[in-house]
């Protein structure tokens, strides 16, 4: 009997270990200070360097500052709160985020920056007990977050920044970019009811209040515009005798003034005039 089952059993055996998930890797933070998380994977991708100077950034001096003072407190190991950057679209609330890390990480080496996809908000809790423990700190940055699918993302946003009996990670700093002060989704599920929608809507607003700073982008008048478009023609040897009225017919075609407009309007009459940019 025993000589029969054996070869049943070795198949079964090497059945379950072909379906066993992979051993996880521990995760490698050397030679790259920007990474990207797959949540699937548990993997850390490196990321090359943030290009943009943090000064390449104008009509936010007050946003920068505070964000960056926050920064500075996080990195030198003081009290620090999660940041929340809210406002309209394009007007360069990531680009602060990792023109703000590449500032300061110059002086800090042991700074990381983790970026996640808003639809892997779920897997934030087991992100943060994974750099928990290690020596490094890290900023994580969700860009455009918000909730389409309801209150399950919330609650695993919430459980990760309040870290359970745990605590959160005191070498982590979440920092989030949303179009909406609150968070809220595009739309509620119809089909929920009434009380269902108004708890998911409860959830979702109260993460905002785990944020400790909210930083507030505002739309970009026509002088901030052209301040920004001037800003980016000079330090980029884009020399045009009309500059201010294409830009102003750029932004006219694109429907809005906003800091993400004016680069694609340098990048544009940098392609005309056969010059190439470093981003």
């Amino acid at each position: 009997m025993d000589s029969e089952l054996k070869p049943v059993l070795e198949r079964i055996a090497a059945a379950l270990e072909r379906l066993a998930p992979p051993p996880r890797v521990p995760p490698v933070f050397e030679g790259a200070r920007l990474f990207r998380h797959d949540s699937a994977s548990h993997a850390f991708h490196p990321a090359p360097d943030y290009a943009l100077p943090l000064d390449a950034l104008v009509g936010v001096d007050q946003q920068k500052a505070r964000f960056l003072e926050n920064l500075q407190r996080f990195t030198r190991g003081l009290p620090a709160n999660h940041a929340l950057l809210w406002g309209v679209r394009g007007t360069g609330k990531s680009s602060l985020t990792k023109a703000a890390f590449m500032a300061v990480v110059q002086d800090a080496p042991d700074l990381k920056l983790v970026e996640v996809d808003r639809d892997e908000v779920t897997a934030l809790p087991a992100l943060f007990d994974t750099l928990r423990a290690r020596p490094e700190r890290f900023v994580v940055l969700c860009d455009d977050l918000s909730f389409e699918e309801g209150a399950a993302a919330a609650k695993a946003l919430k459980s990760a920044l309040e870290g359970g009996v745990s605590g959160p990670p005191a070498n982590v700093l979440f920092v989030a970019t949303s179009n909406r002060r609150h968070l809220m989704p595009r739309a509620h599920a119809e089909d929920r009811g009434l009380i269902a929608t108004a708890e998911d809507a409860e959830e979702e607003v109260s993460v905002s209040d785990r944020f400790g700073l909210w930083i507030g982008f505002p739309p970009m008048d026509q002088a901030t515009y052209l301040e920004a478009v001037t800003a980016y023609a000079r330090s980029h040897g884009l020399i045009v005798a009309d500059l201010e009225r294409r830009a102003l017919q750029w932004a006219q075609l694109r429907g809005g003034r906003s800091g993400r407009v004016a680069w694609q309007f340098i990048r544009d009459l940098a392609g005309e005039l056969g010059k190439t940019l470093p981003m």
